[in-house]
């Protein structure tokens, strides 16, 4: 069994040496810029984290959590660059490349998703959000069959979930499988009454 890394390693990871940050104050600034997310203050929740991120710049957490919060406020070429540092800061993590997907999700750059799940999958094959991103980005780059085989690997072990059986209906339907198409998008509708993918494809 792989032995966990601590969070303050991963903190420090790559850092200069710290000028006055001991434990109260970085979490401090932890606790503040959470309080300002959740009031949907992002610049803000960025601003509290600044004293870390001036003594830490190579630090994993906090370069990970301003590429969210970058995220959050739409400016993506910061977010891929903070993803990108604790990318390199903890290599084998899947967490910062999700993170890093999200801005190429906006952008719709559907070959870097693409690019980025299979390198999530070759480390934790059955990840969930890997897979559902990745048969998103198959299927808008046109490629249905592949994101169909995607969708059903990861049914078998989830039947019920709605979000790859939207996306397998989506991939069936777009091969001219129709009709089993809008079998699944009407059990969609049981599991999912509001569903707005299957409402839109089932007539009332």
């Amino acid at each position: 069994m792989r032995r966990l890394i601590p969070v303050l390693f991963l903190l420090l990871a790559w850092s200069l040496p710290a000028r006055g940050m001991d434990y109260e104050r970085i979490k401090q600034a932890y606790q503040l810029s959470y309080q300002f997310e959740r009031r949907g203050e992002y610049a803000r929740a960025r601003e509290a984290l600044l004293p870390v991120y001036e003594n830490f710049p190579r630090g994993y957490t906090v370069n990970l959590r301003l590429g969210w919060l970058f995220y959050l406020e739409g400016h993506y070429r910061n977010a891929i660059r903070h993803y990108r540092i604790a990318a390199a800061v903890a290599p084998q993590a899947v967490e910062p490349l999700l993170g890093l997907s999200l801005p190429y999700l906006a952008q719709k750059n559907w070959t870097r998703v693409e690019a980025l799940m299979y390198q999530v999958l070759k480390r934790d094959f059955y990840n969930y959000y890997g897979n559902l991103r990745l048969a998103i980005a198959l299927r808008q780059e046109g490629k249905y069959a592949q994101a169909e085989a995607v969708c059903r690997k990861m049914l078998a072990l989830y039947p019920t979930d709605t979000s790859f059986l939207t996306e397998l209906a989506l991939d069936l339907y777009q091969q001219g499988k129709r009709r089993r198409a809008l079998e699944i998008f009407r059990n969609i509708l049981i599991l999912d009454p509001t569903n707005p993918v299957a409402s839109k494809y089932v007539s009332p």
